[in-house]
């Protein structure tokens, strides 16, 4: 990763694009079926964020695809947030993953600031900031007092004293800002309408998924803790995404029903985290990876929309199957996808979440059934407002090109042909 960040002088991106392809096959390579193989002193790769990181290269690949010519700078800052993400996903030691965690927000900022599109993109960027800033440094004096009892601060110590939900709090609170929860959310939106496209796919497809990581490693360490308090975090989600879901049926703006969408993916997957079954982080992490994908997709379909009209909003965006009849079956799959169809991965990961779900509460089912359904109700929603409809006739373009059709289809087939292995997860 160093060397293809130097890689930028020589100014050559297919040469840093092959580079990122082969690291990813290079990945995908190792084989890690055990908790934390593959170990150096400090970096270590299991199941989890081996999938996470060929998931941050498939992104990061398909992110300097959107690239214009001689955006160096750009290139750069995307290289140097893929490695600070790798380097936290792997890491085994907690005050690492820390460092690793606030750093990745300095290329998202400047992203947003650097290539945003509305003057509003100074406001998002202060959100962005301040809302990780302020919830994440409680979690720094969490790790300080974890490794002053227990001597060590690796991933692989078992922290079984007193039971504390303050301390449960302290460390929840940042991961959930990050993956975003309801009522830490507001970020969130904001920083996806005013962010660059590029911006947009990294935020939804790999951010998002660091709040569930670490949501992850941590309620194994502090068993007795999170067992305390997930009611509360639970209720809070289940709530939660009914009301985003709502949420979405009234924008205006298709980056911002999107955002929103990704909000309510992200609940899901945040209730079958705190279940702490093993059926519950496999269905987390089977959302993380499918949701990474099929958002990234969506949010770069509606700035191919957003590239010819000029503007985000369904009113303009209307009849799009008369100008681009090519874009719509995509536009139709990607919906699809995003409401959990067969034989997506989509569908596999709700199921799982859904056992998951009734297993930590039996009544779960009263609130899945309406989640389901405004879920596929504000999917095609979107679909039939953006490609039916009477045209606006103040704009006229041609149709996709091939680059554009790549970056779909890289989105679009790991969805439906991960299902057929579905054992790495």
């Amino acid at each position: 990763m160093i060397t293809m960040t130097l890689m930028t002088l020589n100014k050559n991106k297919k040469m840093i694009k092959l580079s990122l392809i082969i690291l990813m096959l290079k990945t995908m390579s190792l084989k890690t079926n055990k908790f934390f193989n593959s170990i150096s002193m400090s970096m270590g790769m299991d199941n989890w964020s081996q999938l996470l990181i060929i998931l941050t290269i498939m992104i990061g690949t398909m992110m300097m695809s959107t690239m214009k010519k001689k955006q160096e700078k750009l290139i750069l800052t995307n290289l140097i947030m893929l490695f600070l993400l790798m380097t936290m996903f792997m890491s085994m030691k907690m005050i690492l993953f820390y460092m690793m965690f606030e750093m990745s927000l300095i290329p998202m900022l400047v992203m947003i600031m650097g290539w945003g599109y509305q003057p509003e993109r100074l406001m998002a960027g202060m959100y962005l900031l301040f809302y990780t800033m302020t919830a994440s440094l409680p979690l720094l004096l969490t790790i300080l007092y974890l490794y002053k009892q227990m001597n060590t601060d690796m991933f692989t110590m078992k922290y079984e004293h007193n039971t504390s939900n303050m301390m449960n709090i302290s460390i929840s609170m940042a991961f959930l800002v990050k993956m975003p929860m309801f009522m830490l959310h507001f970020w969130l939106p904001k920083a996806h309408v005013q962010a660059p496209i590029f911006g947009s796919m990294i935020l939804a497809g790999i951010l998002l998924k660091i709040g569930g990581l670490g949501m992850m490693r941590f309620s194994i360490l502090l068993e007795n803790s999170f067992i305390s308090m997930s009611t509360m975090w639970y209720s809070l989600a289940i709530s939660g995404s009914i009301i985003i879901s709502m949420i979405c049926m009234i924008q205006g703006d298709i980056k911002s029903m999107i955002a929103y969408s990704s909000i309510t993916h992200m609940m899901m997957c945040l209730m079958s985290l705190l279940t702490l079954t093993k059926t519950g982080f496999t269905g987390g992490l089977m959302m993380m990876i499918s949701h990474g994908l099929c958002s990234s997709g969506m949010f770069f379909l509606s700035n191919m929309n957003y590239e010819r009209t000029m503007s985000r909003s369904m009113y303009i965006n209307k009849g799009m199957m008369y100008f681009m009849p090519s874009n719509s079956m995509m536009w139709f799959m990607f919906s699809c996808l995003n409401m959990g169809c067969p034989p997506s991965i989509n569908f596999f990961s709700e199921i799982t979440i859904m056992m998951s779900m009734m297993s930590f509460w039996k009544m779960s089912y009263m609130f899945i059934i309406p989640i389901s359904f405004i879920v596929s109700y504000y999917s095609f929603f979107m679909f039939s407002y953006s490609q039916h409809g009477q045209f606006s006739s103040n704009y006229s373009f041609t149709n996709v090109n091939i680059k554009e059709y790549n970056i779909m289809s890289f989105h679009l087939w790991p969805l439906i042909l991960s299902t057929l292995a579905m054992e790495m997860y």
